[in-house]
């Protein structure tokens, strides 16, 4: 099996997987470029579902097969296709994300200005280099791959971030990756930018929000900030 689907890849616009191949333990990512292959090319509307215990976007490091495969979802317009199924209204698409979820939504932002109204970050790391012995699946050092450090980093690219972002972070946050001074350096540099920012600092809280006042507290945050930029229009 792993032989023929890396046979068919090499095949590139012929075949299913045209973006690339993801690691070897990456089913789901595999399985989303199978159904996106069986998409009508011919302006006839096309719905695929997939359930998933996790993410297939969430995985690989800068330049790995994973990175290419989100770099050719994102190119080849299929914001735009969620957009023709009559689901998603052009100007009102947000983006938003958790943790490493945050840190996507911020590279998104900056690498991607024009597809997404607003975003909302959460407990996100933004500059690398404040974590230079290693993230996620990356082993290197920063000494080792400043490159690598550098591109994954949406803090230099905060100049390039036009959609206004809203960055929520647990004063208490005692994950060694995402420390609160990385959204308080994330706020720096968009507020030093001219760019439309908010942080918010939840006392007494960590990596993940628990106490009721702080839940409700995020909750009217964000519903706030999705009113104000992605309903309304504003910015």
């Amino acid at each position: 099996m792993q032989a023929d689907v890396q046979a068919e890849a090499v095949r590139g616009d012929r075949g299913r997987f045209v973006a690339g191949l993801p690691r070897v333990s990456d089913g789901s990512l595999l399985f989303l470029m199978h159904l996106l292959s069986k998409r009508h090319t011919d302006g006839r509307t096309t719905r695929i579902g997939i359930v998933l215990n996790g993410s297939p976007l969430f995985t690989g490091n800068a330049g790995s097969g994973e990175s290419e495969i989100r770099r050719w979802l994102m190119e080849d317009d299929f914001v735009e296709a969620i957009v023709a199924l009559g689901v998603a209204d052009r100007p009102r698409i947000a983006i938003g994300g958790h943790s490493y979820g945050a840190f996507m939504t911020a590279n998104l932002l900056a690498h991607a200005p024009a597809l997404f109204c607003c975003g909302i970050a959460r407990s996100g790391a933004y500059n690398r280099t404040l974590t230079p012995f290693g993230f996620q699946a990356e082993t290197r050092t920063l000494w080792q791959a400043p490159g690598v450090y550098a591109a994954m980093s949406p803090y230099l690219y905060a100049h390039r971030i036009e959609a206004p972002l809203l960055l929520i972070h647990g004063e208490a946050d005692a994950n060694p990756g995402t420390a609160v001074l990385q959204s308080e350096r994330m706020y720096g540099a968009l507020k030093g930018h001219g760019k439309a920012a908010r942080l918010v600092l939840l006392p007494h809280e960590g990596h993940g929000y628990r106490a009721r006042e702080s839940v409700l507290h995020v909750l009217a945050e964000m519903d706030a900030w999705l009113e104000r930029y992605c309903k309304r229009g504003e910015g």
